[in-house]
């Protein structure tokens, strides 16, 4: 089959040349097409199995959604139209949002909350073993890392973008190791419009983007504190969030077999399903810091990240708002925070000994069985016409 750019440029502008362009031309657009849809179906059958992949090949397929900024919008019934008003009223909810949540819940339920000063309630867990501590990174593996970086992640504060750290690997490699500088703890926050009202700030998510260079020294970080965290057997099996080899997809294998097996020996299951409120925006520094210590990671370790969690901020790109502390939660868009959550969250089956526990990074599902009033149990016994009936 002729291109059909080469039948246009020898086209002599005639009907007949301009048919015979249009015809092979309407062809190869057809051709690509079945290619095209071939080439992903073939690799969607491929990854049938690998929901990570499958979905990766989904969002190539689909087109990259286009984000407008709000040209307006309300607060306390006022309309804000400059453009460094709506980005700080942007701001102002997002870091808001969290501490008006923890302040909530502090008045809610103050009596069970630790006195001031007083450790954070956790279930330690002995270690007698050496402590752990950072080992050595070899300039080599920031080089790979660098090199390896995604071409088309937005840059960060930095506005460093991706092409040239994966150009100047070899240069910039050996100083990346070492604390957080605070210029790497200072996140840079799209809004993105999730549905309703596009004027109020409460419909729309925040993307927090990081600088690169501190992903690269936190990769380095979470490879070491999770193989710890793996050889100690340290995380609860009922968390499939954030783990290799697990999904949502094993989760819910989870809960569906262990109903299965109670229905098999003839139980009722009752479940609740939670779902927290900002649960990553909301996490206590103090409480994972404590949580780690108790895990085993030594004392200069632990000063690590306790720099990596303070004097964090945020600014939002509309314009540039005001810069703001962040003083809880995990870092959002950060390659350490899903860890960390875990751990912030991993002692949550201990205390929940009543009940079976499934958790998927914060989506909970607590449960219990009991046998079913067919077979005897206790619910055989019910209320009928305001005597007690025995169903048995």
């Amino acid at each position: 089959m002729p291109h059909p750019c080469i039948l246009y440029f020898k086209s002599t502008g005639s009907i007949n040349d301009h048919c015979e362009y249009q015809k092979w031309r309407n062809a190869c657009t057809k051709q690509t097409k079945m290619a095209k849809a071939h080439y992903f179906n073939e690799n969607l059958n491929n990854n049938i199995s690998n929901p990570r992949n499958f979905w990766k090949i989904i969002s190539n397929i689909q087109s990259s959604p286009v984000h407008s900024q709000p040209a307006a919008v309300k607060v306390n019934n006022q309309t804000l139209q400059h453009l460094l008003d709506v980005a700080n009223a942007f701001n102002n909810y997002f870091v808001g949002c969290a501490t008006t949540l923890i302040a909530k819940l502090g008045n809610d339920t103050q009596s069970e909350r630790p006195h001031t000063g007083q450790a954070p309630p956790t279930v330690q867990r002995p270690y007698n073993a050496e402590k752990f501590s950072f080992r050595p990174v070899p300039v080599s593996v920031i080089t790979k890392l660098l090199r390896n970086q995604t071409m088309n992640y937005q840059s960060g504060p930095d506005q460093i973008p991706a092409m040239l750290l994966k150009i100047s690997a070899p240069a910039i490699s050996k100083p990346v190791a070492g604390y957080i500088p605070k210029l790497w703890k200072t996140a840079r926050v799209v809004p993105i419009h999730k549905s309703g009202d596009n004027t109020l700030v409460s419909n729309y998510r925040p993307i927090s983007l990081l600088p690169v260079m501190s992903k690269i020294l936190e990769k380095c970080v979470y490879t070491q504190l999770r193989d710890y965290y793996k050889y100690r057997n340290y995380l609860t099996p009922d968390q499939s969030g954030f783990r290799p080899n697990h999904s949502t997809t094993t989760a819910l294998l989870k809960v569906c077999n262990d109903i299965q097996a109670g229905m098999e020996q003839e139980n009722l299951t009752g479940a609740i399903f939670l779902d927290f409120d900002k649960a990553f925006d909301t996490v206590d520094h103090s409480i994972p810091l404590q949580k780690r210590k108790n895990s085993g990671i030594g004392d200069h370790t632990l000063t690590w990240f306790q720099s990596y969690v303070s004097d964090r901020s945020q600014y939002v790109s509309i314009s540039d708002s005001s810069s703001l502390p962040v003083t809880c939660g995990v870092p959002q868009g950060s390659i350490l925070g899903p860890l960390l959550f875990t751990i912030f969250i991993n002692d949550l089956p201990n205390v929940c000994k009543a009940s079976t526990v499934r958790m998927y990074a914060d989506d909970t599902n607590l449960y219990q069985q009991t046998k079913s009033p067919a077979a005897g149990g206790p619910a055989a016994r019910t209320i009928h016409r305001g005597r007690k009936v025995d169903q048995r």
